[in-house]
């Protein structure tokens, strides 16, 4: 049997450490990573191996060589561009003419695979993918099987929504030569993306084997960190260079003086000095190194002829090659040093500082940055098109001008960006900091200053932007600031390009453009004029006046308070305004406050026989509605209600409408009535967004106030919203309090069940079991049928939560099917 070694990889994420090293040659117990995966494939009696190559090619032909150092035949193929995962195996064909088993050169793992092996022949199999099961399965292809082991669902790098299980892909696969034909030559072409949803799809002998056994992918600095700790306290079994010595591993001509003291297991290379007085800790030592007498080490790796200098002090940092430490040096938990960077006598690193190659820090020099966030942002920085974090503290102007380099430099140098914000203080803060950031990568920036949303998103429909961002106070957390990615059709961005954007950030390779290179701010006039204009328009004007409507609005603060009192006045309507000014301290209202807001509304609209009240919330993207009987109206409720209007004001025009897979069943027998095709979404504004897409689709409406209307514009508008809501009443003649009283009611039950991140994806396993066999969606979640009632269970993107939505005819039994589930949640996440 052969093997194949995918070995192309730039180790972007573990930069400092690879800038002068391709990742899987990155030091993993003094020695290579890839070093420990040949020895993986030894101990299977395989004997020739293939490594293909990308990014650095030298460095790893230069250590392997021929592989007859490591008993094997190595062979190499380059590519001369980047053909995918499959692509690049093609290249290889000619190597592959019997039975091979293909692995990642930057894991760790100790999986036995010669079980893996046996199954693939037990199940005449054509590919087997090797599968292991993680806390936290979001940055791997999750996969299905069915009893038998044939795969059965697959995808790549999912939402938590579509986390179906906690099983995924560990990029060992296990194939007969044959599969190679199903690979284009020289085209772009991925086994996750592409090969892998073929065999699927056309039902050929695709198995999925669930390995025990060890298995981590070192994509990142702090899983560098814990796979070293991990080989340490032996939770993977590898091959430690050295000499065991009690819970030392000693290389040769290595020297220890007397008075050093060991605590848990340490790995010193060959020639390593170590110095009276020293003390060393659950550290891994490289070739050559020195640490001075009185130096303290715990939790840190050291490459090779590195010296610690004298009394100098590191915990939980990793030191490349070449470095210079100085006496009586203080390094701080999570550091990492390149090759030949020289730190001073007596200097401090405080914690969380990436130095790249060659760099000095002078001698009794603080260093610090500002990344003493960065553990906040260790498991993500983006939330779908979103980065969230806590105002002038984690969102602070250091924070958000390296935010605003990075999507400079990922926009592009002469691009032009627009940039929003709301009145908070400190989202001008953090606007003007992006704004600099932006600049200094030669970015252009249209600054529309202090603008709704929904405008913003209509501004870059005109084409001259690449991309926008808009900041604002967090609704739902007044501790928080929110920035907001845009891409250059006023959609979100999607995750493809926050991905690139969080690799610049993280790895800090955004490049500055020259001092006459660098941006200008520009401040476009008639931005509010443009949109008021296409907002009436899109409106039956003559129908609302000439219902002479009186509407109570509550404008929450924000900026829907400067625009839609120039958009009431031409509509005619009777007006009492509430909260209509801007106080940015006002702006976030919680749970209790929002209720508060809403009984206040109803008192106001049934005291004075008012037609309607709206919230308009402070981005002006969402309402909450209050009828002419002073009820308030439950966003899911709302939905139902909208619908019925939209469809009744349009009748035999409209082909298909959209709602989130949340929706009431109320909206699916409204839709049938009136048979109008339904499309379910996922759970959120972008893939709201995405439905408009179809231009059969002319409404979509959303479960937490957002609404569509795409012959206007293409996302949620809470001003348009309450306008069109008023339009549709006024074509109808119905009201909100007459269609709530009739329409059919359902009964709908949340509960939020505490579920920690690290077992989410087993839930969802159990829940994809469980209902097994049954009617289901799996949109978002999983969305399971029970006669005419239904249950939803939905893992939370942002917090350790699953959240159970129960929907059936009565109140009792929709409380008791949100509790029966909420027990086996908790049942779930035990085991």
């Amino acid at each position: 049997m052969k093997a194949v070694i995918m070995a192309g990889g730039f180790g972007t994420r573990l930069r400092p450490l690879t800038c002068n090293v391709p990742k899987p040659m990155a030091s993993m117990a003094n020695r290579p990573m890839m070093h420990h995966i040949v020895n993986v494939l030894t101990d299977l009696g395989i004997r020739e191996i293939v490594s293909l190559l990308y990014y650095q090619p030298e460095v790893i032909t230069a250590y392997f060589g021929n592989g007859s150092a490591f008993g094997i035949d190595m062979h190499y193929v380059q590519s001369e561009a980047d053909f995918g995962t499959a692509g690049s195996v093609r290249n290889a064909h000619e190597f592959l003419d019997e039975r091979f088993i293909i692995i990642s050169g930057d894991v760790l793992t100790d999986i036995d695979l010669a079980k893996a092996i046996a199954y693939h022949e037990e199940k005449n199999a054509r590919a087997t993918i090797v599968l292991t099961r993680v806390p936290d399965p979001l940055a791997f292809g999750v996969v299905m099987t069915n009893d038998d082991g044939k795969i059965t669902r697959f995808l790549e790098k999912p939402q938590w929504g579509e986390v179906f299980s906690d099983t995924i892909n560990t990029g060992i696969y296990i194939l007969e030569p044959e599969v190679l034909d199903l690979i284009p030559f020289k085209r772009d072409y991925d086994f996750s993306k592409d090969l892998f949803p073929q065999m699927l799809r056309d039902d050929l002998g695709l198995f999925g084997y669930i390995a025990d056994g060890y298995w981590r992918d070192i994509g990142n600095l702090n899983e560098y960190q814990t796979a070293q700790m991990d080989i340490l306290a032996g939770r993977v079994q590898v091959q430690i260079p050295g000499t065991r010595l009690g819970h030392v591993y000693m290389g040769e001509q290595s020297v220890v003086a007397e008075g050093v003291t060991f605590d848990g297991t340490v790995v010193l290379g060959d020639g390593v000095t170590v110095q009276t007085g020293a003390h060393i800790s659950n550290c891994i030592i490289g070739d050559g190194c020195e640490v001075e007498s009185g130096a303290r080490l715990s939790n840190t790796v050291v490459w090779e002829r590195s010296t610690i200098g004298a009394n100098a002090l590191l915990a939980d940092d990793v030191v490349c090659n070449d470095v210079e430490i100085g006496r009586d040096v203080v390094i701080h938990e999570n550091v990492f040093i390149a090759e030949r960077c020289r730190i001073g006598d007596g200097a401090r690193l405080l914690s969380n500082i990436k130095l790249w190659p060659d760099k000095e820090v002078e001698s009794r020099a603080t260093l610090s940055t500002s990344m003493v966030w960065a553990d906040r942002w260790s498991r993500a920085l983006f939330t779908d098109a979103r980065v969230s974090g806590l105002s002038n503290v984690e969102m602070n102007p250091e924070f958000a001008a390296k935010l605003g380099s990075a999507f400079g430099a990922y926009a592009g140098k002469g691009r032009t960006v627009a940039i929003s914000r709301d009145a908070d203080n400190v989202s001008r803060m953090i606007n003007r900091a992006m704004i600099a950031g932006l600049m200094s990568a030669g970015v252009q920036v249209n600054d529309l200053q202090r603008l709704p949303i929904p405008i913003t998103r209509a501004e870059l429909l005109n084409g001259k932007q690449a991309a926008g961002v808009h900041i604002r106070k967090s609704p739902h957390d007044r501790r928080k600031t929110d920035i907001i990615f845009f891409d250059g059709d006023g959609k979100d961005m999607p995750t493809g390009k926050t991905k690139s954007i969080e690799r610049l950030f993280f790895g800090e390779e955004y490049g500055r453009a020259r001092h006459d290179e660098v941006g200008s701010i520009y401040f476009p006039e008639r931005t509010n004029e443009s949109y008021l204009a296409r907002f009436l328009q899109s409106l039956d004007e003559t129908a609302i006046r000439d219902a002479r409507f009186k509407v109570a609005f509550d404008f929450s603060y924000g900026v829907a308070s400067t625009l839609m009192p120039n958009i009431l006045s031409a509509l005619g309507p009777e007006v009492v305004s509430l909260n209509a000014y801007l106080d940015p301290s006002r702006m976030t209202r919680e749970r209790e406050e929002m209720l508060v807001a809403e009984r206040k509304l109803g008192d106001v609209v049934t005291s004075l026989g008012y037609d309607f009240g709206f919230i308009i919330d402070p981005g002006a993207e969402r309402i909450n509605v209050v009828s002419e009987t002073g009820e308030a109206i439950h966003n899911y409720r709302l939905l139902s209600i909208v619908t019925k209007l939209y469809l009744e004001a349009n009748q035999g025009n409209v082909k298909k409408i959209a709602v989130p897979i949340l929706a009431s069943r109320e909206v699916e027998m409204i839709a049938a009535d009136y048979g109008v095709e339904l499309i379910y979404t996922k759970n959120n504004h972008s893939a709201m967004m995405d439905a408009t897409k179809d231009p059969d689709i002319s409404f979509v409406g959303g479960t937490r106030g957002g609404f569509i209307f795409p012959g206007f514009l293409f996302s949620v508008d809470g001003m348009f919203a309450a306008a069109n809501i008023m339009g549709m009443c006024a074509r109808t003649g119905m009201t909100i309090g007459q269609l709530h009283a009739e329409l059919p009611r359902r009964a709908v039950t949340e509960r939020a069940v505490e579920c920690p991140w690290e077992v989410k994806g087993r839930v969802m396993r159990h829940a994809m079991h469980h209902s097994e066999g049954e009617r289901r969606m799996l949109v978002d979640g999983v969305k399971m049928f029970l006669d005419d009632d239904w249950v939803m269970l939905i893992p939370d993107k942002e917090r350790p939560l699953f959240h159970v939505v129960a929907e059936t005819d009565e109140a009792e039994r929709s409380a008791q099917l949100a509790q029966q589930y909420e027990r086996l949640v908790r049942e779930w996440k035990e085991g």
